[in-house]
């Protein structure tokens, strides 16, 4: 999955937002009592007028585009009108949402088979586990088989052009290493290892047009990626990418209609991802988007070969372009509003190209846009909770010096003026990866903090977010590391000197790496802050590289710094907020997973105790049925409220009533 993507997805989770919904939230005649899967310590019963006020933006929902059937024109999408994503079928632009799948854990990806769609396969984990499995769905029985082992990780699945064979890979063999391995979906006995791997961040990405080979991805951080070019027949696999002088990143990798090529996203001999041709014989790039000054996020490939859809990342904006591969000559995609695109696909009557889009006054939804005449077919019109999107406030585009010169970015959403007067407290979340990007998307708790408690909202993009450039993201590796923490300083130096912001009344927030960010300005400006909430965040990268999973460990090693390292180690150890904690002093509720694979949970309860010893008050939220953040509607909700009421008590500093129950 790519990197960016992931990295969205990761802080949707983290930080609690419910894009979609089922029921209202378990009210009782007092308090709103957390199910039992919620382990709640230091947490006031949360009083049901919070709930009642909160409830409609907890019913919002979103529909994400999975896979086009091969010879209909209907698709697979991902939404949830349970507790979590389930996959649907669409069989028309507009029809209604068909439910396939019914676990109580969330459905992550599907794919038809590409013959004549009598099948698909999903993935799907277990309590937030992320140890994803295979299975088919056979669509004329509706029976559901399990493909793979049942307990290691698989992912990355690829379908083969003319037959049911998929590639993925698997950490089955040790747990750690994840190897290529291929399967004919419609017999699971025929599974088998295909190469042998060393390390956790390898992806097949594409089957050559006569299904002889496979293109493959094998990523060393986010700077460093290598393709590969596997013989099926002969299980070898042959680099495509040398070594440069210089680290060099590839994307996704598409091989040419004719197969003497593969079209990949590369930032060699540039800063920003370039869409570029690769000859298999030369090896050559022949760069095709050199005049578009920033990131290709995704592209696909008509099934022609002659046309290539691509979506770049304008300043956090999404744009579809589509390019002749002969002439090299681009046209404009469709219209669509400011927002961002994801999950690219050509059908395979080379006509209607998928994706899906969300922008600050829309959740995600599905579209499908004609490349002859460039129609907009909206396929799914996500409910907002009866809320006005029209009301939804817009971002703007906010830039800062930081302490060495930089100019820093983010997106900054206010209160309306007409609604609320005087300045305005702030809220700073700060976005997860460390890889990741603050984007002009849809949050549905985003807006009920701005149009029910009036407090403005800053999405930062400090050094080392995607976006900027290869030289931006890495400056805040290994040693660089305290340079990003600054960043946020230097933000809260500038929300002080905003005439509409209120410098003495700011939270900081956020999930995954944005909770480390998060613990880290704690320690540094404590007294500049009325209180924080750190998500699934590292107190210490130490301890965090020490436990994290196996698969993927190296990759984070090669971002934070090698722990094994005696000068690393220390340097690690003396800027970790689990050594700093003396610093904090200001309310601290903290958010953790119980299965979480790669924060674990022993990150946050080192924290907690040594905070409580301190005097501190914390609040504790851990979800014995959750990984790395929550997925599940019943835990996002009461996460939702009890965060309201921490907000109310410790931004706002306003009586909160208190329910009782709990």
């Amino acid at each position: 999955m790519n990197r960016r993507l992931v990295s969205a997805l990761i802080c949707l989770t983290c930080c609690g937002i419910a894009q979609n919904a089922p029921s209202g939230p378990p009210f009782s005649a007092q308090a709103v009592q957390p199910n039992s899967a919620l382990m709640v310590e230091g947490i006031p019963p949360v009083p049901t007028s919070i709930a009642q006020q909160a409830d409609r933006y907890t019913q919002v929902r979103s529909a994400a585009f999975l896979d086009w059937h091969p010879t209909k024109r209907e698709m697979l999408i991902s939404t949830r009108f349970g507790d979590v994503p389930q996959v649907h079928r669409v069989v028309a632009a507009g029809a209604a949402r068909t439910q396939l799948t019914f676990f109580p854990d969330r459905v992550g990806s599907a794919h038809y088979d590409p013959v004549n769609g009598k099948y698909f396969i999903f993935s799907k984990d277990i309590g937030g586990g992320e140890w994803f499995q295979y299975y088919r769905d056979d669509s004329d029985t509706g029976d559901i088989t399990l493909l793979t082992d049942g307990k290691s990780r698989n992912l990355g699945a690829v379908f083969a052009n003319h037959a049911g064979q998929f590639a993925y890979v698997s950490t089955r063999r040790n747990g750690q290493d994840t190897d290529l391995w291929v399967m004919d979906a419609s017999d699971a006995k025929t599974d088998h290892m295909l190469l042998q791997l060393q390390g956790g961040g390898w992806q097949p990405t594409d089957w050559s047009p006569d299904d002889k080979q496979l293109l493959l991805l094998q990523e060393i951080s986010a700077n460093e990626t290598y393709v590969w070019l596997v013989d099926v027949a002969a299980g070898q696999k042959k680099l495509l990418t040398p070594k440069a002088q210089e680290q060099v990143a590839y994307g996704d990798a598409k091989f040419s209609k004719d197969g003497k090529g593969f079209y990949t996203t590369t930032d060699r001999d540039s800063e920003f991802q370039r869409l570029a041709y690769v000859d298999l014989v030369s090896l050559q790039p022949k760069y095709l988007t050199t005049e578009i000054k920033w990131d290709v996020d995704e592209f696909d490939v008509s099934p022609d070969g002659r046309t290539i859809a691509v979506v770049t990342n304008e300043d956090g904006a999404g744009v579809i372009r589509l390019l002749d591969t002969a002439s090299g000559r681009q046209k404009p995609g469709p219209r669509i509003p400011l927002g961002i695109v994801e999950r690219l696909k050509w059908h395979k009557n080379g006509q209607d190209v998928a994706f899906s889009l969300s922008s600050a006054k829309s959740p995600l939804d599905t579209y499908s846009f004609d490349a002859q005449t460039g129609k907009l077919d909206r396929w799914t019109s996500s409910e907002t909770g009866g809320l006005n999107p029209a009301n939804f406030v817009t971002p703007e585009l906010i830039h800062w010096k930081t302490f060495d010169g930089k100019t820093i970015s983010g997106l900054l959403y206010k209160p309306a003026a007409d609604k609320f007067s005087g300045k305005r407290p702030v809220i700073i979340n700060i976005h997860g990866g460390p890889e990741g990007q603050s984007r002009p998307g849809f949050s549905a708790q985003t807006n009920y903090y701005l149009g029910e408690l009036g407090v403005a909202v800053i999405f930062p993009n400090v050094r080392g977010s995607t976006g900027y450039g290869k030289t931006f993201l890495k400056l805040d590796n290994g040693f660089q590391r305290e340079d990003s923490y600054k960043d946020i300083g230097s933000l809260i130096d500038w929300v002080k000197q905003n005439p509409a912001l209120d410098g003495s009344s700011i939270m900081v927030t956020g999930g995954s790496y944005g909770g480390h960010m998060t613990w880290n300005v704690a320690t540094r400006y404590d007294d500049q802050l009325c209180c924080q909430l750190p998500v699934v965040g590292m107190t210490n990268l130490v301890t965090f590289l020490e436990h994290t999973e196996a698969y993927r460990r190296d990759l984070r090693r090669v971002e934070y710094g090698d722990e094994r390292d005696p000068k690393m180690r220390e340097f690690l150890e003396r800027i970790a907020p689990m050594n700093n904690s003396q610093n904090i002093t200001k309310p601290t509720f903290v958010v953790a997973g119980q299965n979480d694979p790669r924060v674990p949970v022993s990150e946050s309860q080192q924290m907690v105790e040594k905070l409580r010893g301190g005097g501190v008050p914390v609040w504790f939220l851990v979800a014995k049925d959750e990984g790395h953040g929550f997925s599940k509607k019943k835990n996002q909700d009461f996460q939702f409220y009890a965060t309201i009421m921490f907000v109310k008590q410790f931004l706002l500093k306003q009586p909160v009533e208190q329910g009782t129950g709990n």
